[in-house]
């Protein structure tokens, strides 16, 4: 079974229609979409997108879907809110585990240089050979005790030293780190003339600058 893991969109949807037109992407029997759709500048379109997917779609719930407020609750109909919310915390295929953070929280903050018994310790009780997340914008691949651990990375909102879109193929045993090229410069435009109040910050810290991997890391750990 080939999946494509599509996480932390955060509005984004020019980002995530470069993504959806990724041949392994169109061709992929599953595609999760594994929390934090809408929180961002385009949150009805976001989420259109992605239900239009119908059955192929698996969905998890992340922690800025299970608390929409502000800008993204105001532009979705009260259904897609409660849709949102009440999506699962988790997905399970064969002995793939599908969570937003880590399999205990969807707020967990766990990076690459996080202490070995942090991430021993959040995993003590997974049943299974593979858990797949996001979250933390990063993409990462490492063992936890006997569990393999693999941050898909971020569709709309990535901490890269790059802008792109940042995916995950999974084909069965295989895991492949994806990340896909978009119109910077129109997203930037689209976004600026938009009546998001976070527009100005976003453009200037997120696609006329690469967000810094390592400071994103530094800060997440600060608030562990």
């Amino acid at each position: 079974m080939r999946i494509a893991a599509l996480y932390d969109v955060h509005g984004m949807v020019q980002a995530l229609d470069a993504v959806l037109a990724e041949p392994d992407v169109e061709s992929a029997d599953t595609i999760v979409i594994g929390g934090d759709v809408a929180a961002g500048p385009f949150p009805r379109e976001a989420l259109e997108r992605l239900r239009a997917l119908g059955e192929r779609a698996l969905w998890v719930r992340g922690n800025a879907d299970r608390e929409l407020n502000g800008w993204a609750r105001e532009q979705l109909a009260d259904e897609g809110v409660a849709f949102l919310r009440d999506l699962p915390g988790g997905q399970v295929v064969g002995r793939v585990l599908f969570c937003h953070a880590t399999p205990r929280s969807d707020e967990e903050l766990l990076t690459a240089i996080s202490p070995e018994e942090a991430w021993l310790e959040a995993f003590a009780d997974v049943d299974a050979d593979l858990v797949v997340a996001g979250h933390t914008h990063m993409q990462l691949d490492r063992m936890v005790g006997e569990v393999r651990f693999v941050n898909a990375g971020s569709v709309g909102m990535p901490y890269e030293d790059e802008v792109a879109a940042f995916w995950t193929l999974i084909d069965s045993d295989e895991v492949v780190f994806r990340k896909t090229a978009f119109d910077v410069e129109r997203a930037a435009a689209e976004i600026g003339a938009s009546e998001w109040p976070g527009a100005q910050e976003f453009v200037a810290e997120n696609l006329l600058v690469a967000p810094s991997r390592a400071e994103a890391t530094q800060v997440f750990e600060s608030r562990r």
